[in-house]
């Protein structure tokens, strides 16, 4: 526990760096009455005319102990150990301190330091779930110290025990995807394509684009060769659409393991978005994602395409256990109004 801190009375001319005790009350008759300085609101020069003008010729104060932190220099410090890339800083506003995206991208936190701080005590540090898309300005964390004044060994404990960001947001980069969308009813025009326009809002939103679309019958090499031939032209992903279920006219799977591409996944625990499948191909730009994608990304505002492509274009190496830990909060609870992207899944 922290140290106690004594108070003490004191002239208000003689309160400048003088911690307050209680809130001070401004009254103006028949128009407002609240708070004008908080509790432990550091009194400065330029409020001495103030509290003489709401009739405090005398302040209860904290007196200043050895070793004792301020909570708003407490939160400043907490921030600067955690914070990492493309995260702002606010004010301190009553001990507390927020955290916001600078720019549009993914938040990443890491959770077991987050875990850590959090069990040291008198020490407190919330965030917005990990791996979720956010815009710039939002608010992501927040963090502040549980008592007005708190004891500087245990801030140096949290300085001593962190060692990379635990809050930080990853910039989403600008991919060229190929589009192959197979299915013999749409190659033989029998039924007009729905993926390609969908896919294309999709990934605008996400500020990468489309570099082509091409159609491919239910034909294992037509699909392989279409997926090999966008790779050759140095698409930075590969999305094939389509063909993904256990139905033995759908042949997603096979192609695009005929094509090259090493399956990761194939399945996710994520509803809509369970037939997903997850795969790398190496070329000489390095691994590129294939992703196969099950018909309801065409139809559901928020699928497993939310939830994992934001990642991957955070250049973010996604494996077979990242999608399956996917099952916590992976069941869309679908909200009669979709909240996605503040909201994708519940998360």
């Amino acid at each position: 526990m922290s140290k106690p801190a004594a108070m003490k009375t004191i002239d208000v001319r003689d309160a400048v760096g003088s911690v307050l005790c209680h809130d001070i009350t401004r009254i103006v008759p028949g128009q407002s009455k609240g708070p004008v300085f908080r509790k432990g609101h550091v009194v400065r020069e330029e409020d001495i005319p103030v509290l003489l003008e709401v009739g405090k010729e005398h302040l209860f104060v904290f007196e200043p102990q050895p070793g004792m932190v301020h909570e708003n220099e407490a939160a400043a410090r907490i921030a600067a150990v955690t914070a990492g890339a493309n995260i702002l800083l606010s004010e301190p506003k009553e001990g507390r301190i927020n955290f916001s995206a600078a720019c549009d991208g993914l938040l990443r936190v890491d959770v077991a330091a987050l875990s850590r701080i959090n069990s040291l005590g008198e020490i407190t540090l919330a965030t917005l779930h990990s791996l979720q898309r956010v815009d710039k300005g939002r608010d992501v964390a927040g963090t502040r110290v549980v008592p007005l004044l708190i004891d500087d060994e245990k801030l140096r404990a949290l300085e001593g025990m962190v060692g990379s960001p635990v809050v930080e947001v990853l910039p989403l980069r600008r991919f060229q995807v190929g589009m192959v969308t197979t299915g013999s009813e749409v190659f033989y025009g029998r039924i007009q394509d729905g993926f390609g326009p969908v896919l294309r809002k999709k990934f605008a939103g996400l500020g990468s684009s489309v570099m082509g679309q091409t159609l491919t019958s239910d034909d294992v090499e037509m699909t392989a060769s279409a997926i090999a031939a966008f790779l050759q032209q140095g698409a930075d992903m590969v999305v094939v659409t389509g063909g993904m279920s256990v139905d033995p006219d759908d042949r997603t799977p096979a192609a695009i393991r005929a094509a090259g591409a090493e399956v990761v996944s194939y399945g996710a625990p994520v509803y809509p978005g369970a037939m997903f499948l997850l795969a790398y191909a190496r070329t000489p730009k390095g691994r590129v994602p294939v992703l196969g994608l099950p018909g309801c990304v065409m139809y559901h505002k928020a699928s497993i395409f939310d939830l994992l492509v934001p990642r991957l274009l955070a250049g973010l190496d996604v494996t077979a256990e990242d999608v399956a830990v996917l099952g916590h909060g992976g069941f869309c609870s679908a909200c009669p109004e979709c909240r996605y992207p503040v909201c994708p899944f519940g998360k």
